[in-house]
């Protein structure tokens, strides 16, 4: 109490953790179906408005999504205001349109093939209600225009066989006795118009008359994607990172050992700002496995390294960018150093937070949230799968433990969300005093027993064979069977929404709260 009468407000906690119920799923296979290897979707983005969502897959084709609730049932303003029941749902999307990206190349130089699979996609700014986005594949990238035309079609046709023209009389005034006149290139006009060929003669009284089509733009519309530009011939290694700047004017492309900066006008010319190959490349320690703009500020990036580091640079300091402005990692524990202390610790994924405060990793294990005004260490790390720790050498003989997840963060920066194996994905509470941790199933119904401490005792290395290693190979903290064939890379959060769409193959699911 204060004042007598007033209260004091106590102080608010972090919010309760949400309740995440199905929305939605395109693609959904049926029990037993073959899945094909070009319907497995490999990259997934929602737009800045949340509007629409755009995936990529292995095939190379972009299929596109719209929100279908924000339209608030075509009702206006005031009939909004007067209705009785609240108005906003769960957001709902519906398939708009898709087209092919990329087709399977060939570089004869290199003797390699370039698959036609779709590594990044990242939306654009719309001008005129067309939508504009980038897409990647290992070598190429695309910027594609997406805008309704309107369809023409064949109203009429005019045939009126009394405006017939005499064709064939205006052939055999060639053979008159007039003077004829020439081109400058001494060309005779009729001969260029009328003599079609020695083989080919008129029917006496000519030919009928022609047939012209009217055509009228109807009112109906349809979906044209068409490319405006590539940015080709720019890495020797695959682009792993694709990312636009806040000025809309440029984007950034990286692959394992460079940074290159686009102008979105100019396809035949890009700037590289960050180099990490050595003269000599038995001397390279690291690579680059992802970066990204600063959503706010144009001239700041980061990019991450397989060491498990991130680098913050500013464009302003120098035109190639080889030192950082600032170095975000965590010292290694006294003593806990092992064969895969490298590998685990390399860093797949990063993303800002919408206001750009706050940077989130991915690594093998776990998911880092980094404060970008603190370098000394992460202000919270999120255990994923820690239960997985005693069976690195399995992952590692299978090549799992080289699998690249994918993280995000809600809009409003309290959560985070990242995938596993099983299709499961992790939905944490980062918010001061939180601790919500949230696991969840790619599939109708969502709600798994979440991931305990670990129970159960691992297992000796040789105390089975290989291949049976291979295939039972995982147990989670609950003794549930783990399917490391089943693995969720893919997921993005809305950004004004509690929504969050994940892949799981071909299949695209959605969960709101």
């Amino acid at each position: 109490m204060k004042g007598g009468d007033e209260e004091v407000a106590a102080p608010a906690g972090p919010p309760q953790p949400l309740d995440w119920k199905f929305s939605q799923v395109f693609g959904e296979r049926t029990a037993g179906e073959e899945i094909q290897e070009v319907d497995i979707i490999s990259a997934i983005e929602f737009d800045k408005t949340g509007d629409h969502l755009a995936t990529g897959d292995r095939g190379g084709r972009v299929v596109l999504f719209e929100r279908t609730d924000a339209k608030d049932r075509g009702l206006s303003r005031r009939d909004l205001e007067r209705t009785d029941y609240p108005i906003s749902r769960h957001p709902e999307f519906r398939y708009k349109t898709e087209f092919q990206s990329h087709e399977p190349e060939f570089d004869y130089l290199k003797s390699l093939e370039i698959e036609e699979k779709i590594n990044k996609i990242r939306w654009c700014q719309t001008a005129n209600s067309a939508l504009f986005l980038l897409s990647a594949n290992d070598k190429t990238i695309k910027f594609w225009k997406v805008q309704e035309k309107k369809i023409k079609k064949i109203s009429k046709i005019i045939a009126d066989p009394s405006k017939a023209v005499g064709n064939g009389n205006v052939a055999s005034s060639s053979n008159s006795n007039s003077p004829k006149s020439f081109l400058a290139n001494g060309v005779s006009p009729d001969r260029s118009c009328n003599h079609l060929g020695n083989d080919i003669s008129f029917p006496p009284g000519g030919l009928p008359s022609l047939c012209l089509p009217v055509v009228v733009t109807s009112q109906e519309t349809n979906l044209v994607a068409r490319c405006r530009r590539v940015y080709g011939h720019a890495h020797d290694y695959h682009i792993n990172s694709i990312s636009n700047n806040s000025d809309g004017e440029t984007f950034i492309s990286a692959d394992d050992l460079r940074i290159n900066l686009w102008n979105l006008e100019i396809s035949n010319q890009s700037f590289n700002i960050v180099d990490l190959k050595p003269a000599n490349m038995e001397d390279l320690t690291e690579v680059i496995t992802s970066a990204e703009f600063h959503p706010a500020h144009c001239n700041m990036l980061a990019y991450s390294s397989s060491k498990g580091s991130i680098r913050l640079i500013d464009l302003r300091q120098s035109a190639l960018c080889d030192s950082h402005a600032k170095l975000f990692e965590e010292p290694e524990a006294p003593g806990s150093r092992s064969f895969f202390t490298e590998i685990i610790a390399s860093i797949s994924d990063i993303k800002f937070a919408k206001d750009g405060r706050y940077i989130l990793s991915r690594d093998y294990m776990t998911l880092k949230l980094w404060d970008i005004n603190m370098d000394s260490g992460p202000v919270a790390t999120f255990q994923v799968h820690e239960y997985l720790r005693p069976k690195l050498c399995d992952l590692y003989e299978n090549d799992s433990i080289f699998d690249k997840f994918e993280c995000c963060l809600s809009g409003d920066g309290l959560r985070v969300a990242t995938g596993s194996y099983s299709n499961l994905f992790r939905v944490f509470g980062c918010a001061p005093g939180s601790t919500e941790t949230t696991t969840l199933e790619a599939s109708k119904n969502p709600m798994r027993t979440q991931v305990q401490s670990p129970s159960r005792p691992s297992r000796s290395l040789n105390s089975i064979t290989r291949v049976v290693r291979r295939e039972t190979l995982g147990v989670d903290a609950n003794g549930n069977s783990l399917d490391f064939t089943t693995k969720l890379l893919h997921l993005a959060w809305h950004p004004t929404e509690n929504l969050i769409a994940c892949v799981a193959a071909n299949s695209l699911y959605m969960y709101y709260a």
